[in-house]
Order: C-alpha cells, then structure tokens, then sequence
C-alpha cells in the first residue's frame, strides 16, 4: 500500500449528514474512492462510489481545455456534467434503497 494512500486515510473527513441524521449525503464515498484509486484499486473505486471516473472525465477535460483550445468545448462540459450529476443522483438514489 503506497505511504501516500496510508496518509491520505489518516486525514478522510467524516460524513456529517451520515453522523447527524443516520442517512448518507450525495458525496459518501468519494474520499474512500479516490484512496482506492491511488492504491491501484480501479474496480474497488468504481463499486465505492461510482461517479467517480465522470467526476474524473469533467476535470482532466477542464483541465486539458485550459491549455489547448477544443471545439465545441463547451458542450463537451456540459455532456460530462450531466452525466456526473446523473451519477452522482443514481448512487445517492442506491445508497437510500439500500
């Protein structure tokens, strides 16, 4: 297990909504998630929280589109966001199923 990863768990936040009002918030997991990719664990990360490679997909897009200028753009965003909010619902909509 890589010494970042061991750091990076020592310092996760605790869920206050889960804390206060015993029900998880949209974001539940995303920490976990991202410790899990850093240890290499990609699949673990998906079924943790699944939003994750959207979420991933909107910044690394945000990001390259700073430094090289991409057609339509701005309707590439848009597409990723909603699929990351999409997701970011449907795994909330699970986790109060469940």
């Amino acid at each position: 297990m890589p010494l970042f990863s061991l750091v990076l768990e020592d310092y996760m936040l605790p869920c206050l909504s889960k804390q206060l009002l015993g029900m998880p918030c949209p974001g539940c997991g995303i920490q976990r998630s991202v410790s899990l990719i850093f240890q290499g664990e990609f699949y673990a990360a998906f079924l943790m929280y699944p939003a994750i490679y959207p979420i991933m997909a909107l910044f690394g897009f945000l990001f390259i589109d700073v430094f090289f200028k991409i057609k339509h753009a701005n309707k590439i965003s848009i597409a990723l966001m909603i699929t990351s909010v999409a997701f970011i619902l449907g795994n909330f909509l699970i986790q109060l199923i469940n």
